[in-house]
């Protein structure tokens, strides 16, 4: 008997080892931002801590998001395409009658926590979930696909200061009211630092953990803390011009960009702004809310230091779509728009469920329009030509699938398993590959079942081979969102406005374009080449209709009629 229970504990203490050698994986996704945004792919930002993880490992030149928020979580989180797992759009499409357009995580698609439970990882989310309905409550929320521990948002944007949909666990919760957290002063992008900070250190030191760490900067609005907006007082007077400029020279001197990457066009005049200190002072406060995620990001990389994590953590960064263009509470009509006369502040334990709510919680009504951005009553976004500065060089924006709408930063930092240090990687790759990724550095197998529930294949491929050779296999790479579509094949890309059906005719807006000469996409091929266009068309087709995107000419389907009811 002694000797059985002596070899089961040894069993046991091996099982443990084991488990304790598997690295520890952490994603980070940050929100609505450009290509060239962070120091180390071009940018002037303050990004110290990022700069530092692509130093010692790899940035990755051509890895691409889908263009959109939700799309992007859904995808990232699963392994899919975001239509395969029921995100095809954005919130509010359950009702549109098909599966790519659920508004909700399908139970036929497996999240990277699901996925890594069988191989002995805890999973820990802190930050913006986004990719089920508010209302759906605890039904498709991160404990209930396989996360241990939730702190964030379900809603996708809101006041930093003020957050809605504000949850811990299963539970809304309000930050003024949260007997847990308790900060001089509370935002919302340290408070996401923070809860991935506390999650490291209370983790069970004999299990791998699994981390999605996902903010909320930049996205709108533009709300920032004074001290941080002060670094960047005058550094965008010279207006967008001068900024592009400087991003792209020192995106060729880091090899992010190359000679087949030319300027695209400026978006915007700055001899026609009228009042170029406050549009000016709206890249300060997004530069701002950029070096308040990089500072995070910096507490939780001190932190594994401190818990002797970092060396077996495999971290990764990366952007859920490109800057964002929308236009949200932007008017310069007149004065500036100052405050009025305060009102009563918010009850301390009311939650917000307001992405534009009425007044701030301490009792002042919000201001829109030509306001000067940053304080927790102001809701503004930095508009179309800021967002042409970050997707530097590249053309269009979120919501697209130009580059410029799809191009991200990844970085890849891995002291056991990356040895190249300040690497570049050109292979193209895409969200889809992080859950694959995630699986083979694990051990773990990805289910073809799960909860009795048939699971779909995994779309990705493991950029574990990429962290040593700068070589995948070859493949096509599909994308669609409200109608834009494109697809990659090898350096041929076909993108633009998509109308997708079954046998659907061929679409005059369609654009072709060589990455390899051209990755600004500046010159449409598509008479020079029309017979590889035809067949990138039909390939395109065929891949919608595989991954269920299958949007009307709107760019997903409509709602079905109601039918009337029956008189008795």
């Amino acid at each position: 008997m002694r000797r059985i229970t002596l070899c089961v504990v040894t069993l046991l203490a091996s099982v443990l080892i084991a488990e304790a050698a598997k690295p520890n994986i952490i994603v980070i996704l940050s929100d609505d931002m450009g290509y060239t945004d962070l120091g180390c792919y071009g940018g002037e930002i303050n990004t110290p801590n990022l700069d530092s993880l692509a130093a010692g490992g790899l940035r990755f030149t051509q890895f691409y998001n889908t263009g959109r928020c939700c799309p992007t979580r859904a995808c990232v989180l699963t392994g899919l395409y975001p239509h395969q797992a029921g995100v095809g759009h954005m919130m509010g499409d359950e009702k549109r009658g098909l599966p790519g357009y659920r508004s909700q995580l399908g139970r036929d698609a497996v999240t990277i926590a699901e996925a890594l439970k069988g191989a002995g990882y805890k999973s820990y989310i802190s930050g913006k979930w986004h990719v089920t309905p508010v209302d759906d409550r605890k039904h498709n929320w991160p404990l209930q696909r396989g996360f241990d521990r939730f702190y964030g948002t379900i809603h996708g944007a809101g006041s930093f200061y003020d957050p809605n949909s504000l949850t811990r666990g299963n539970e809304f919760i309000s930050p003024a009211a949260d007997p847990e957290y308790k900060p001089e002063r509370f935002f919302y992008t340290d408070a996401i630092s923070d809860h991935a900070v506390r999650f490291i250190r209370e983790h069970e030191e004999d299990k791998p953990f699994f981390m999605y760490v996902a903010y909320t900067a930049a996205h709108w609005p533009l709300h920032a803390f004074p001290e941080d907006i002060a670094k960047y007082k005058g550094k965008y007077d010279c207006g967008y011009g001068p900024i592009r400029e400087a991003r792209y020279k020192k995106a060729l001197k880091l090899g992010v960009i190359g000679d087949n990457s030319k300027m695209s066009p400026q978006m915007g005049d700055w001899d026609a702004v009228p009042d170029k200190r406050w549009e000016a002072a709206n890249m300060e406060v997004y530069a701002a809310m950029v070096d308040s995620m990089d500072q995070g990001i910096g507490k939780i990389v001190d932190t594994l230091k401190d818990e002797g994590m970092l060396d077996n953590t495999l971290i990764f960064y990366m952007q859920d779509n490109g800057g964002c263009q929308e236009s949200y509470g932007r008017k310069v009509q007149g004065p500036l728009v100052e405050r009025t006369k305060r009102v009563a502040p918010m009850p301390a334990d009311m939650l917000q469920t307001d992405m534009t709510p009425k007044q701030s919680r301490d009792g002042w009504p919000m201001r829109r329009g030509h306001v000067m951005p940053g304080p927790a009553d102001t809701a503004i976004g930095y508009g179309l030509n800021w967002a042409n500065v970050s997707n530097t060089p590249f053309r269009m924006y979120k919501h697209f699938n130009h580059e410029g709408g799809i191009s991200t930063p990844l970085i890849a930092h891995w002291p056991k398993g990356i040895k190249t240090k300040n690497g570049l990687r050109h292979t193209p790759s895409h969200l889809i590959d992080i859950m694959a990724t995630c699986v083979d550095i694990a051990g773990a197998t990805y289910p073809k079942t799960y909860a009795k529930t048939a699971i779909q294949p995994l779309e990705g491929m493991s950029l574990v081979p990429v962290f040593k050779k700068d070589k995948l296999p070859a493949r096509h790479i599909f994308w669609e969102h409200e109608g834009n579509g494109a697809i990659r094949q090898g350096d041929w890309k076909l993108v633009g406005k998509a109308i997708m059906l079954p046998n659907s005719t061929r679409h005059e807006k369609w654009e072709l374009y060589d990455l390899s000469k051209d990755r600004s996409e500046l010159n449409d091929l598509s008479g020079q080449f029309p017979v590889k266009r035809a067949a990138l068309i039909k390939l395109f087709e065929s891949e919608a209709l595989r991954a269920r995107a299958l949007p009307s000419k709107y760019g997903h389907p409509k709602k079905p009629k109601k039918k009337p009811a029956k008189k008795h």
